[in-house]
């Protein structure tokens, strides 16, 4: 939306402008959506891009089969797309679950950690007791560091 849009909108004195600036709100951005869906052939790749190529605003669809990852770029919704690959195709799909494993802290915790997950990848997991097992709190901390064995004239409690 540009600056003439804008101007245009101000400026503009019929009714219409109301439908035309609810128009412009609905636009969607250009995002990448990543779909996780089984394919076990050339046909189901094929099968599967061919129902995504089709969609309105779908601007490039790249499928993984090895790694059962389809890519689409374009300006979509997410769960449209879902919901079309899973009715056009039959298949079971949704949205990739996985990160690749360096952005995780701890990429073999219990919870996080998937075998069925493409190689170097581990599941997305935003679970808050998961984080509340890997971090200490600051009385946690308070609590460790006050005995050392290093330094026995450290001791607070006295």
């Amino acid at each position: 939306m540009g600056a003439l849009d804008h101007l245009s909108d101000l400026f503009d004195c019929t009714s219409a402008s109301s439908g035309a600036r609810s128009r412009l709100k609905q636009r969607k951005q250009l995002q990448t959506v990543e779909i996780k869906v089984k394919m076990d052939c050339e046909g189901c790749e094929r099968k599967v891009k061919r129902a995504l190529e089709g969609m309105r605003g779908v601007k490039q669809v790249d499928a993984e089969r090895k790694a059962h990852k389809v890519t689409v770029i374009g300006y979509v919704d997410p769960d449209k797309v879902v919901s079309r690959l899973a009715h056009r195709t039959g298949k079971r799909a949704e949205i990739w679950p996985y990160l690749p494993y360096d952005v995780v802290d701890h990429p073999y915790a219990p919870g996080v950690y998937d075998r069925k997950a493409p190689a170097g990848y581990v599941r997305n997991v935003q679970d808050p007791q998961m984080s509340y097992l890997t971090r200490a709190s600051s009385t946690e901390v308070r609590y460790t560091t006050a005995f050392s064995d290093e330094n026995p004239s450290a001791c607070s409690i006295m």
